[in-house]
């Protein structure tokens, strides 16, 4: 059987790529950028067949889909995870659209009204002004117009409902970054821990170490996670054994992640903070136990018994991230998109919508 021929990486003449191996997100916000410029040059075809048009509105919106097709295809993984390449590509699109709104003919003005209007509702305060004169331009009768004096309010409102949406989505890249700083600092601690171990493993291996004698405090430790005598790979195995803790916690809190539709990968990013968090927690806890920081619990007899509490110590590092968790799940939620209600973050429950538009009236 002959092999099929390789799909071209462009499936027309606008630079629109139509395969390319990319989120499924990505595949939408192709799809979506070549139905703009779909409608771009239908504008500028009936441009040519007589109706005027700002040329200098067509070229800036070209310009703002070429850099968001760029953003979409160039895309490294740390752009990726981060939110960079999304926002640039999502910002370039919102831009394009308003530049449409622009240009469209005055008769087609009252179709972009309910769209816009949906954005607005979404992102905008209740109070504002534009949105408040939206809304009593969509209470006008239904035979009413929307004229060229209201096409400006109209790009005016869809603009600052887009950089409302842009602020929401900069908080998610702000919180992927400080978590994401967070989780090599931790990492760093971690491995320069396991290091300074392997430089001195007596000394540091010794205070993961317990007394059989618990009743003698200046008997020489004889219980050690591996063996009877300190070394390096105890301390690491130590590390291992929280960083093993953490990461089974981790698989069993999927049960309450909730999928997301959008780019951002914050679930990821929190399940990786988990594992430095675990190890060093790990470590902290055994040295605590051995020095005797916990009332009743002097000693530990068996080296399987030092393996069990790290990997507890581990597991319990869960309370602390389950607070990111939440804190990663609101901003989230924050972010509004057409066809979905609002979140319950803070933001979200201080910016109620209504669940539909009201019906203009007939008369």
């Amino acid at each position: 059987m002959a092999a099929r021929a390789p799909l071209p990486n462009s499936l027309d003449g606008d630079g629109d790529i139509a395969v390319h191996q990319n989120s499924s997100w990505a595949q939408r916000t192709t799809a979506h950028v070549a139905d703009l410029q779909g409608q771009l040059n239908r504008l500028k075809r009936h441009a040519a067949a007589g109706d005027g048009l700002d040329t200098w509105y067509v070229k800036k919106a070209e310009a703002h889909l070429r850099a968001a097709r760029e953003a979409l295809v160039r895309r490294r993984f740390w752009h990726r995870f981060s939110g960079r390449a999304t926002d640039r590509a999502l910002a370039n699109i919102h831009e394009a659209e308003v530049a449409i709104v622009r240009l469209v003919p005055e008769a087609a003005l009252s179709g972009r009204l309910l769209p816009v209007l949906v954005q607005a509702r979404l992102h905008l305060d209740p109070k504002d002004v534009r949105l408040q004169r939206l809304e009593q331009l969509y209470s006008r009768p239904r035979d009413t117009q929307v004229t060229e004096t209201d096409r400006e309010l109209l790009a005016q409102t869809l603009h600052g409902a887009y950089q409302a949406e842009e602020r929401d989505r900069a908080k998610v890249r702000s919180f992927i970054a400080i978590m994401s700083a967070a989780t090599v600092v931790m990492a760093l601690i971690a491995v320069g821990f396991a290091l300074w171990a392997l430089s001195d493993s007596h000394d540091v291996g010794q205070r993961f170490c317990f007394p059989m004698n618990a009743d003698n405090p200046n008997a020489e430790p004889t219980v050690c996670p591996l063996g009877d005598e300190p070394s390096w790979q105890g301390v690491w195995f130590i590390e291992f054994c929280g960083l093993l803790g953490a990461a089974v916690a981790g698989a069993i809190s999927l049960r309450e992640v909730r999928g997301t539709a959008g780019p951002y990968r914050v679930a990821t990013g929190l399940l990786l903070l988990r594992l430095p968090v675990g190890a060093l927690t790990a470590v902290i806890g055994i040295i605590l136990l051995s020095g005797r920081f916990f009332p009743g619990l002097t000693a530990l007899d068996t080296s399987t018994q030092i393996v069990a509490w790290s990997i507890a110590f581990g597991i319990l590092q869960e309370p602390l991230t389950r607070a990111v968790d939440r804190q990663g799940q609101s901003l989230l939620e924050d972010v509004r998109t057409p066809g979905r209600e609002p979140g319950n973050g803070a933001e979200g429950r201080t910016r109620k919508r209504r669940s539909r538009p009201p019906r203009r009236s007939s008369d």
